[in-house]
Parts: structure tokens; sequence; C-alpha cells
């Protein structure tokens, strides 16, 4: 099922990331968290995609074994960075066949040895255009996710031409819109009522990483952008190690999460860093602890 038609279904739904790891043994580590995500019943998960296809195969395995063995509506993550159109078009046409109905169009970021983006001579430059190769291929065959930014894409200081550019993608198709990760809701609220003011209708889930580390928060929050809010960032400089800093990430994406909630947010999409405990952990305090999920929790 498309990933809009199941938010259209529920008044809100709770989803999760994950990341193809580098070795089979990794991989394997991998799917039994998943399997243990599973039991929460989420509306679906999302795998993502290394720079220039470095994880192609990994992420079509780990997609299609979700969705067959554990039941999970699954949806694999695209990007047009080191891919002609036509290699594209044949990834899309393989996960067709193999029955993944959700995609999560992205431009992709630029390989490590890259100072930025470039597009292939034969390949897309944007997410918009992405969308519209999907659409024009594939028609409605696939539910198309793409990302949005709260805090604004790094490399667009204008907010504004950040807002044109996700209208771009979703008037070329995109159904749903996940937003980056984000620790002040403050700025989802914001770039929600902004997305509205730009015509931008698309149903908008909100992005929320549970903090595990210093080490790790940092790094993410030097990757995308991310504002650690100095409330945030004063209790974990006081925290004495790693155990009480992943307690005050669970307390903080808890309350994060409440928050959403109540005010009618359409869906929560965890960024698990292939791990299961504080995912668990918040859903548990959340209260949702039966099948129906954040639908339950919106309802409460």
């Amino acid at each position: 099922m498309r990933i809009s038609q199941i938010i259209a279904d529920h008044a809100a739904t709770f989803s999760f990331e994950f990341f193809p790891p580098k070795t089979e043994d990794a991989a394997g580590v991998l799917f039994e968290r998943a399997r243990e995500l599973a039991a929460l019943r989420p509306a679906f998960v999302s795998v993502t995609y290394g720079a220039g296809g470095s994880t192609r195969d990994r992420t079509r395995d780990i997609v299609i074994r979700m969705k067959r063995e554990l039941g999970l509506e699954a949806a694999a993550h695209l990007t047009c960075v080191g891919h002609t159109r036509d290699e594209l078009i044949e990834i899309l046409e393989n996960y067709k066949a193999q029955g993944v109905e959700n995609i999560v169009a992205l431009r992709g970021d630029a390989p490590k040895d890259a100072d930025q983006f470039e597009a292939h001579p034969d390949g897309l430059r944007y997410g918009s255009e992405l969308v519209a190769l999907i659409r024009e291929h594939f028609g409605d065959a696939f539910g198309i996710a793409v990302a949005g930014y709260p805090e604004g894409h790094p490399e667009t200081p204008s907010r504004l031409r950040d807002l044109d550019h996700l209208k771009q993608k979703v008037d070329a198709g995109a159904d749903v819109v996940v937003t980056q990760l984000f620790f002040d809701n403050r700025d989802f609220f914001d770039f929600r009522d902004r997305c509205v003011l730009a015509g931008i209708d698309a149903p908008i889930v909100a992005g929320i990483m549970p903090i595990l580390s210093r080490a790790g928060v940092m790094r993410m929050a030097d990757l995308c952008g991310a504002r650690l809010p100095a409330r945030l960032l004063s209790r974990l400089q006081k925290a004495d190690d790693d155990q009480e800093v992943a307690n005050i990430g669970i307390d903080w994406a808890t309350q994060q999460c409440r928050d959403l909630i109540e005010n009618q947010v359409r869906g929560i999409h965890f960024y698990t860093l292939n791990r299961s405990g504080a995912t668990t952990e918040i859903y548990r305090r959340l209260g949702a602890r039966d099948s129906e999920g954040l639908e339950h929790m919106a309802e409460s």
C-alpha cells in the first residue's frame, strides 16, 4: 500500500528508518533489530541508500526481505548521485517487479571524495527531476516520499527558496514529505505553517532522532545542520557518561513526540540508527502498547 494512503487512513502514523550495513554479519544484526521493532506495528519503514549507489543491492535486498519476511510496508530510498536516467529506470523496474510500492526520492549527498554534488552527464540534477521521472515512466505504481527541511537545507541559505524546491517536488508528483531530524518542535510547526502558505498540501511526517551519544549527535548535527537548543545542549554537557546522554535523549524525544501528537502531526518517522532500544522505550513511555500505534496515542 502506498504510504500516502496509509497516512490518509490514520489519525497519525509511526514509522522507522534504517540504513544498510556494510557487511553480511551486520546485515543479520540489523534484521534482528527490525524484527524487534516490527512488533510495534509501524505504519511503514524506510531503508537508506549510499552515496553513488554504493549500497544499491543491499538496500534492495533489505527492503524486499523486510516486506516479505516481516510483513512491513518498506520504502526504498533512491538518489540521483552517480546514476544515469536509464539506470534509475532499471532500478525502479526491479523494485516494481519485486512488489515494492514506495520510494523515497532524493537528490542525494555528494560522495565523500567530492566537494559538492555533480549530476551524472546522463543523469538528474534535482530531487524534483527524480520524482518526475518516476511519474513519467511508472505513473501511480509507486508512492513517492521526499525530504523536507524544517531548518532549511544546508546548501540553500534562503528558506523561501528551499520551500520553492519542496513545492517543485510535490508538484512533480510526490505525495508525502518526511522531514529531516530536528530537536526543537517550534522549527517543525513553523515549517508546517510555511508549507501551507506556499501551497504545499502533501502530508508532512516529522523526523525524530533519539540521541544515543554526544559524538553521535554532534556528527549528525554537522551533517544535516540541525540546531541543538540551549536547554538540551546544557543537559548533554552535564551528563556523566553516554548512558546518561542516552537517557536524556529518550526523555527529549518523548517530549517532542507528545507535543507533536497534541498538535496533530500526521506521522512521526524515527531515525533509529539501526537500534531498537531507544525507539521501543519512547514508544512505551507514550503509552502506545496496542496495535493502533500512534493513532491510539493521538486519540488518547
